[in-house]
């Protein structure tokens, strides 16, 4: 059983059933979903929860394709509040909702071994690949983030993508650390800088677990529409996700999840018609 933990607000919905498609038609393992998200429309009027009917959605989606598998939805508005609110990385250079995952070692029914994935992320291959890798040793394995590990430091990681070992994690303290760090500092990667800063022992994998900018490789597993740095014609950002189809397809040159992405517009269809 593969145990996903995703964040986000009502918004993510796109993001979490592309992700989802992409991940069950690709392996037969079961899946077991958890989403944090939370009420937050004390900073912005559209930061709610995913509703309980999206999650019914997609739980039906997924279990169309193992009964097996699960979506639960986790509100987690009250330990926001307690742990992050008003801190100065409230306004970081994402949403709130990027801070969630500093809050997976409050709930004790999240199991001990974590495969945290940001919702701009599409599943290439098996997804067994990367879940069975041993971190036994470690609080958690990641991939380095492509900018970061020559402008920060070379250890550098992206944290779209971590495999956690939610045991030794408890043990060591790190999330604990994380959130006095977020509560202490204002810093321009909030998140994933807390993370970095209060490790014990990472474990760094291939660039095929979080690959960054090349989105038709053969060997990647883990494809993270994530922006990018652009230097021609002139330096410049992209940002296209995976459910602007027709973006990724003009200007990120991508059709490896055509038919995952076919599948989700009719889906996503069917769901804004009927509710089903």
């Amino acid at each position: 059983m593969v145990n996903l933990l995703l964040c986000g607000n009502k918004r993510v919905f796109d993001g979490v059933l592309t992700l989802l498609l992409s991940m069950t038609n690709r392996t037969r393992e079961t899946i077991r979903c958890y989403i944090m998200t939370m009420d937050l429309q004390r900073v912005r009027s559209d930061f709610v929860c995913i509703t309980d009917e999206q999650t019914a959605f997609l739980n039906r989606v997924v279990q169309g394709r193992n009964p097996g598998n699960t979506v639960q939805k986790i509100d987690v508005t009250l330990k926001y509040e307690q742990e992050f609110r008003g801190c100065a990385n409230e306004t970081a250079y994402c949403t709130p909702y990027t801070l969630l995952r500093l809050l997976a070692d409050l709930y004790p029914e999240l199991p001990d071994k974590l495969l945290y994935l940001d919702v701009d992320i599409m599943i290439a291959g098996d997804i067994r690949q990367l879940w069975d890798i041993d971190i036994s040793g470690y609080e958690y394995a990641a991939v380095k983030e492509k900018y970061g590990c020559w402008l920060i430091r070379p250890d550098y990681f992206n944290a779209g993508m971590l495999l956690l070992n939610m045991a030794k994690i408890r043990e060591t303290g790190l999330l604990v650390k994380a959130r006095e760090r977020i509560r202490a500092k204002k810093m321009l990667f909030a998140d994933q800088s807390a993370i970095f800063y209060s490790t014990t022992k990472k474990k760094l994998l291939p660039r095929i677990y979080n690959e960054q900018s090349k989105f038709n490789k053969k060997d990647t597993v883990v494809c993270h529409f994530c922006k990018r740095l652009m230097f021609r014609p002139y330096p410049h950002t992209e940002n296209y996700k995976q459910w602007q189809v027709e973006e990724i397809h003009k200007y990120l040159h991508c059709h490896a999840f055509d038919e995952d992405l076919e599948e989700y517009l009719e889906l996503k269809r069917q769901f804004e018609e009927n509710g089903i």
